[in-house]
């Protein structure tokens, strides 16, 4: 299973937007903090990142900045340049200006966009990222990245039949290009460390896939490790070392990040969701779901506004609390584990 997509869909909610802006110098844009996440990209001339804290960065045509925590920045032409709120409309957009005729071509074009995202199940591989990721432009570099900028760019400016489909996946295909190149990037760097040093480490990317293309399975530490060739012990410190928690703590983690997903967005009953993610039966899988959630499976689907009981079938409620939980009704790797914090 591809981890990086994994970790993407994990935080990822409602649908991306993004414009294409032409602007005449001198100009400037303020963007707000919020709960996603945005990007910016220079097709043609320069423009100045102003990030909420550190130095302006200076960016050049082909250039692309990443902001993965939403906090507040600007855009202008200038380090100097007196800047105008951009603020977004009722349903997260940025509204595009109309374009006006003008004789003389735009100093500057750029396309803006941003991604709406669940912070309370923040995967550390997407918590690591910097303040701001830049991508600077490189002639042969991130070829698939280029080009998924340039359809972008393309169907943001001709707006043809189908373009709000086609948008909307070139936006999240855009995404995992940024992060896959920012990912090899540090991979490259000797000093590597944390995510980009797990998925690049045999042994513990071994794990995670194997955690991620079968959450239910009852994996064990010893199981793990015989997936990448260690000893117990050996695995067990490198894979807390780089990914941040022990292997087990993670499944639990992952197995209720998907059950999280599954109560908001399919039908399925408790059964079946608590069979998905390892549990014998959903008395065990709801003490585990309110223990990491702080609400009951039930609770947590109505508030997400995932399927009620009318249309799941015979999902209805949560179980009635049971005065004591049998062994064989959890996973033998089934721990308890602190409360992660949101990212």
């Amino acid at each position: 299973m591809d981890v990086l997509s994994d970790a993407v869909a994990a935080m990822r909610t409602g649908r991306p937007h993004s414009s294409r802006r032409d602007k005449h110098a001198p100009w400037g844009m303020r963007f707000a903090a919020s709960a996603g996440a945005g990007f910016h990209v220079v097709l043609r001339g320069s423009a100045w990142l102003l990030p909420a804290a550190g130095e302006p960065l200076a960016l050049g045509p082909g250039d692309v900045v990443f902001l993965a925590h939403g906090h507040g920045h600007a855009l202008a032409s200038g380090p100097d340049v007196p800047l105008q709120d951009v603020r977004p409309g009722p349903d997260g957009r940025w509204p595009e200006p109309p374009r006006t005729a003008r004789e003389a071509e735009p100093d500057t074009v750029l396309l803006c966009g941003a991604y709406q995202l669940d912070r309370s199940r923040a995967h550390r591989l997407l918590s690591e990222l910097p303040e701001v990721v830049h991508l600077p432009a490189r002639v042969g570099a991130q070829r698939s990245l280029r080009a998924a900028v340039e359809l972008l760019g393309m169907e943001l400016e001709e707006r043809q039949p189908g373009a709000d489909a086609i948008v909307t996946s070139l936006l999240d295909t855009l995404l995992l290009y940024i992060l896959r190149a920012w990912w090899q990037r540090e991979r490259g760097d000797e000093q590597g460390r944390g995510w980009s040093a797990a998925l690049s480490d045999p042994a513990v990317s071994a794990a995670l896939r194997a955690v991620h293309g079968d959450p239910a399975h009852p994996w064990t530490v010893a199981e793990l490790a015989a997936r990448g060739g260690l000893s117990r012990a050996a695995f067990a410190r490198r894979f807390t070392a780089l990914v941040g928690e022990p292997p087990l703590a993670y499944l639990t983690w992952w197995r209720m990040t998907g059950a999280g997903r599954l109560l908001r967005d399919h039908t399925l009953t408790l059964r079946q969701i608590a069979e998905r993610t390892g549990y014998t039966s959903e008395f065990a899988f709801a003490k585990a779901f309110k223990r990491e959630y702080g609400t009951a499976p039930g609770q947590y689907r109505r508030a997400s506004g995932g399927p009620t009981a009318g249309t799941a079938g015979r999902f209805t409620d949560d179980p009635p609390d049971r005065p004591t939980a049998s062994t064989a009704d959890r996973p033998a790797n089934q721990t308890p584990r602190p409360a992660r914090p949101a990212g």
